[in-house]
């Protein structure tokens, strides 16, 4: 057995790397130029492994893993990319299209939107899968912000943001399935939450159009996402 905190070799992709004790498969790809799709995951923010779109395939495991919650095993060898993990991200993809209203041409995020750039990266011209069309809200209550729940796509970065970044504990998820969303408050409209502090921190974190800046229109809604690192490391890099 490896002792606490000696480095663990292993083979990803067919190359052989290293990782330090308690690190997981995608930060050790990405330490190695891998690139494995991610949606819930953000350097600097809790993980959470809710998306799925990581999942790899580890030699001797009957089923995919998470490579965001996965941690690194003497010995282990890990595939990230193949014709079967290709379309079961696609199919996943296409979930997420469906289950709200994304509609990219109309969307303040359009050609920001790490969604729809995922979506193009797996060549996804349609959906084959029904559409759920649900009658999802517009909350306009704030002064600066808009919450679009149409385009929410429940990565809840805004929740672990504000709370571990910020630490407002606006952000909440209620709910579950297709009819999960995320609220501010006991379910209080934005504008009158008395947790929030109306940093933004929430609006430069979302993936998608559906936490934005009042006054954007189509297509102007580009994330800044460069405080994060560095408050991630002033805070104690809290994971």
């Amino acid at each position: 057995m490896l002792a606490s905190g000696q480095i663990k070799t292993l083979k990803i992709d067919g190359r052989d790397v290293s990782a330090h004790e308690n690190q997981t498969i995608l930060e050790v790809a990405r330490e190695n130029g891998i690139k494995i799709p991610t949606l819930c995951f953000l350097e600097g923010l809790s993980v959470r492994g809710s998306c799925r779109l990581c999942l790899v395939a580890i030699k001797g495991s009957p089923r995919l893993e998470p490579a965001c919650t996965t941690r690194c095993r003497e010995g282990m060898e890990v595939e990230t990319d193949n014709p079967e993990l290709h379309q079961f991200r696609k199919r996943i993809l296409e979930l997420i299209f469906a289950e709200r209203n994304h509609v990219c041409s109309v969307c303040v995020s359009n050609g920001h939107c790490e969604l729809q750039a995922l979506g193009a990266e797996f060549g996804l011209t349609h959906v084959e899968v029904a559409y759920q069309f649900p009658n999802m809200p517009l909350d306009l209550s704030h002064d600066r912000f808009v919450v679009d729940h149409n385009r929410c796509i429940l990565c809840a970065r805004c929740i672990r943001v504000c709370d571990e970044i910020e630490g407002a504990h606006t952000w909440d998820m209620m709910g579950r399935g297709k009819d999960a969303r995320i609220i501010s408050d006991m379910n209080e409209p934005w504008g009158e939450s008395e947790s929030c502090t109306s940093c933004g921190k929430c609006v430069q974190v979302c993936p998608t159009g559906a936490l934005f800046e009042k006054g954007k229109s189509v297509a102007e809604m580009a994330k800044q996402r460069q405080f994060l690192p560095y408050l991630t490391i002033m805070r104690g890099g809290k994971r």
